[in-house]
């Protein structure tokens, strides 16, 4: 797909983001000590929230993503990206909705190993 329509895609997808996606951008992601980037076009994928400075991609899989169709194509973009020195952290709808505190917990956790040290959250 060319990059002009995979850019007006990922603005669409930010603008019609799912409950889950709001809810981790506004109460994590949008104020966090590193810059995220919401429906950042890397190559030829969109990934949900992208951290240049962690190179981590964090991806929200809703239930479509357990069919084995799909399940295979989340493989090669994870392929895609990892080869691109980008990690990518995967999480349910489900545990965003349920278990909210762990997967910030779990963010977190994995930023500080990649950077090296605690997070500085300053006056956030």
């Amino acid at each position: 797909m060319p990059v002009k329509k995979m850019t007006q895609l990922a603005r669409n997808q930010r603008n019609n983001a799912t409950l889950e996606e709001r809810r981790l951008w506004n109460q994590l992601l949008r104020n966090y000590p590193l810059r995220f980037h919401r429906q950042k076009v890397i190559g030829p994928y969109i990934a949900d929230f992208y951290c240049h400075t962690a190179k981590l991609v964090i991806e929200l899989d809703g239930s479509q993503h357990y069919q084995d169709e799909n399940k295979a194509k989340d493989d090669l973009r994870t392929q895609f990206l990892n080869a691109q020195g980008i990690r990518v952290l995967r999480f349910t709808n489900h545990d965003v909705y349920r278990h909210f505190d762990a997967v910030c917990e779990t963010i977190n956790q994995v930023i500080e190993e990649i950077i090296g040290h605690e997070l500085d959250w300053g006056e956030l």
